[in-house]
């Protein structure tokens, strides 16, 4: 191995998944990066959309909640003026780990979108605005993301 590469540690992806990369999946985002650089876990997220096209009446790069939720937690976005982005292939190649935010959701645009990540992926139960309040949707995310940077903690430290 190169000298200049063995200092190096391979930083893995994790990437979340919701319809419009505006509310859920951004704050899943945010919240992970703050967690593992906490943690000091050689874990980054990314989040993008399976539909960003059915994100045309949203306001502004994200959403307002996102915001809010981070403040509330003592953070900020460090995203914030990154626009929603659309799922590709390469998205779902580069990622190591990739979670969805909403099986009954998701999983039919993972489907029709990329057949072949359909079931490969883990599927989260995080409702969007209409079947789920912010506060609850927010909280369920927060102790997801917490839940998984634990465990990837867990296992990095037991390597």
């Amino acid at each position: 191995m190169p000298r200049w590469l063995a200092g190096l540690t391979l930083v893995k992806t994790v990437l979340f998944l919701c319809t419009g990369n505006y509310y859920r999946s951004r704050f899943a985002e945010e919240l992970f990066n703050h967690r593992a650089a906490s943690a000091q876990i050689n874990w980054q997220a990314k989040s993008r959309a399976l539909a960003i096209e059915r994100g045309i009446d949203n306001i502004g790069p994200i959403s307002s909640l996102v915001l809010w939720g981070l403040t509330t937690r003592g953070l900020s976005a460090k995203g914030a003026n990154r626009p929603p982005e659309q799922c590709i292939s390469l998205d779902l190649e580069s990622a190591d780990y990739v979670i969805a935010l909403n099986e009954l959701e998701h999983r039919p645009l993972m489907n029709k979108r990329f057949p072949n990540w359909e079931s490969r992926i883990l599927y989260w139960e995080i409702g969007d605005l209409e079947l789920m309040q912010p506060s609850k949707a927010l909280t369920l995310i927060d102790a997801q993301v917490g839940a998984l940077v634990s465990a990837l903690r867990d296992s990095q430290s037991a390597v």
